[in-house]
C-alpha cells in the first residue's frame, strides 16, 4: 500500500484553469505525469450506462450545459467542451482514460455517489469491466460505503478506499440524518466494506478513528492539499497528500 502512495496525488489531474488546463481533463492528467505524481479522478455514470470522467453531479460548473451528468447519454457528454480548455478537451469516457494513462502513473479512481443502488450497481459493474486486463498501479474510493461493497461483490481485488471527513460541514452534508453521520463518522461500516485505506479531509485527519486505524498500520491520504503549509500539517496524520494549486517537491 505504501509503495501505490509512493508520490502526492494530483487531485483531478494537475489542473490549473487560469492557463486553460481544466480538472478531469486529459490535459490535466498528461501535466500530472509530466511532473512524475499519481493522479486522483472521478466516474460518473452517463444515462445509458457509460462511466466517463467528470467530477459534478451538474454539469454547469465546467461545461455550457446544464442540468444532471446523469441526465446525458456518452454521445451527447463528450460533445460538450470543458469551459476555458485550451486543448478543447471533453469529458473522457472511463476506458478512453484508462488507455490514455497506460500505466504511467499511479491511479486514485473516486467513483460517485449515485441516485439509487440500480446506478450504484451499474457503476460498480462498468468500471469493473473496464479495469479488467489494466495494467497499472490503481486503487478505487468513495464516500459511499455502498459502492465499495458493490466493488467487492463484482470481484475487485484492487485496494478500496473509504472517502471520509467529520461529517459535520452543513455545506457538505445537510441532506443526511443524524444516523447515518454518525455511522460514515465513525467509520462503522468497516465489517460490511472492509476498506484497506482512508481518504480524509485534511482538517478531520484527527478523528480518534482515523488516528486508532492509521496507528494500527492503515494507510491515509489526505485531501484537498493547496499550499506547501498545508501539506507540512497533513503530514502529522497522514501518509500522503490528494493536492492542487501548487507543487509539492517530494513524496
Amino acid at each position: 500500500m505504501t509503495k501505490l502512495f509512493a508520490r502526492p496525488i494530483a487531485h483531478r489531474g494537475l489542473h490549473d484553469r487560469a492557463n486553460g488546463v481544466i480538472e478531469n481533463s486529459r490535459s490535466a492528467f498528461e501535466a500530472a505525469i509530466a511532473h512524475g505524481y499519481a493522479i486522483e479522478c472521478d466516474v460518473q455514470l452517463s444515462s445509458d450506462g457509460v462511466p466517463f470522467i467528470f467530477h459534478d453531479d451538474t454539469l454547469e460548473r465546467v461545461t455550457s450545459a446544464q442540468g444532471r451528468s446523469d441526465a446525458l447519454p456518452i454521445a451527447e457528454v463528450q460533445k460538450l467542451t470543458l469551459t476555458d480548455s485550451n486543448s478543447g478537451d471533453v469529458p473522457q469516457r472511463f476506458t478512453e482514460f484508462l488507455t490514455q494513462i497506460a500505466g504511467r502513473a499511479m491511479l486514485q479512481i473516486e467513483l460517485k455517489q449515485q441516485a439509487d443502488s440500480t446506478k450504484t450497481r451499474a457503476l460498480a459493474h462498468a468500471v469493473a469491466e473496464a479495469l479488467v486486463g489494466y495494467a497499472g498501479a490503481y486503487t478505487l474510493e468513495s464516500f459511499d460505503p455502498a459502492l465499495l461493497a458493490a466493488l467487492r461483490r463484482e470481484g475487485v481485488t484492487a485496494p478500496l478506499g473509504i472517502i471520509t471527513y467529520g461529517y459535520d460541514e452543513a455545506e457538505l452534508d445537510a441532506d443526511l440524518a443524524g444516523w447515518k453521520k454518525f455511522v460514515l463518522r465513525h467509520l462503522l461500516h468497516w465489517p460490511w466494506t472492509r476498506f484497506e485505506f482512508i481518504s480524509c479531509r485534511n482538517v478531520s485527519l484527527f478523528l480518534p478513528v482515523v488516528r486508532f486505524m492509521r496507528a494500527r498500520g492503515m494507510t491515509v491520504t489526505a485531501w484537498t492539499i493547496t499550499s506547501p503549509q498545508a501539506a507540512l500539517a497533513a503530514a502529522r496524520g497522514a501518509d500522503q497528500i490528494v493536492f492542487e494549486g501548487f507543487l509539492p517537491e517530494s513524496a
